[in-house]
């Protein structure tokens, strides 16, 4: 059965940009690819903000364990999200979606600064808009932005692109058993204490009533039929 949505949030990880065994921290071939399935997606008059990670740079809670000021780890992990969120930016309107960058950290030479207005805005003129550097606050993820973001601008649903395909009732790459979930209720996968995204994120869709499509972004037009409302992976939702 097919899913009809309005106004998405897709979040990417850092590493989703990276060519697996490369030495390249961002792969153009790899987000061109990624673009391509989001214009495809656009086309239709969906409107498509986007949250990228910065995993492929820097992870902040891992510099923190090797003794750097967690605060710090984080900012730096918030400047990678930015790098990411410009290459997709260039790599959308390389092929002919306009885009807007909006941080929550302000850098006016490369991007707006994060306005709720202003982001609906763009989004209502055919515009899609990354978020980039997080919520500007250290010890909050990029799941977190992605949910708080959805929030804000009213979006209908968050698309999170994995490796996997759905929610698990254990991990499956440890577990020959392990079922997959076609849908689940927030309540269910708070008390199967399934890892669907980090505690504050999956509060925030749930009391916002955000519904959360985890599904593999690796297999070939994904993304692309994930965003047009094609059946795949797990919904999360009340």
């Amino acid at each position: 059965m097919s899913r009809q949505f309005k106004r998405v949030v897709l979040k990417l990880s850092g590493e989703a940009l990276r060519e697996l065994g490369s030495h390249d921290n961002i792969s153009p071939e790899i987000v061109e690819g990624i673009a391509l399935q989001i214009k495809a997606a656009h086309q239709t008059g969906m409107e498509i903000a986007i949250v990228v990670g910065g995993g492929n740079f820097w992870r902040g809670a891992a510099a923190a364990g090797r003794g750097m000021d967690r605060a710090t780890a984080d900012y730096v992990g918030m400047l990678a999200t930015v790098m990411n969120s410009l290459a997709v930016q260039s790599m959308l309107e390389a092929v002919g979606v306009p885009t807007r960058v909006q941080t929550a950290i302000e850098m006016n030479n490369v991007a707006e600064p994060f306005i709720r207005r202003i982001a609906i805005g763009h989004l209502e003129k055919g515009r899609v808009v990354v978020f980039a550097a997080g919520t500007g606050n250290p010890f909050f993820t990029t799941d977190t932005t992605a949910a708080l973001r959805a929030s804000e601008i009213g979006a209908d649903v968050i698309f999170k692109a994995t490796k996997v395909d759905g929610v698990y009732d254990k991990d499956p790459n440890q577990h020959d058993d392990a079922e997959r979930f076609e849908t689940i209720t927030y309540n269910e996968a708070l008390s199967q204490n399934l890892k669907v995204m980090d505690g504050t994120a999956f509060t925030l869709c749930q009391d916002n009533g955000i519904p959360i499509v985890v599904f593999d972004m690796t297999e070939p037009d994904n993304i692309r039929r994930a965003l047009t409302g094609e059946d795949l992976g797990t919904m999360v939702c009340a």
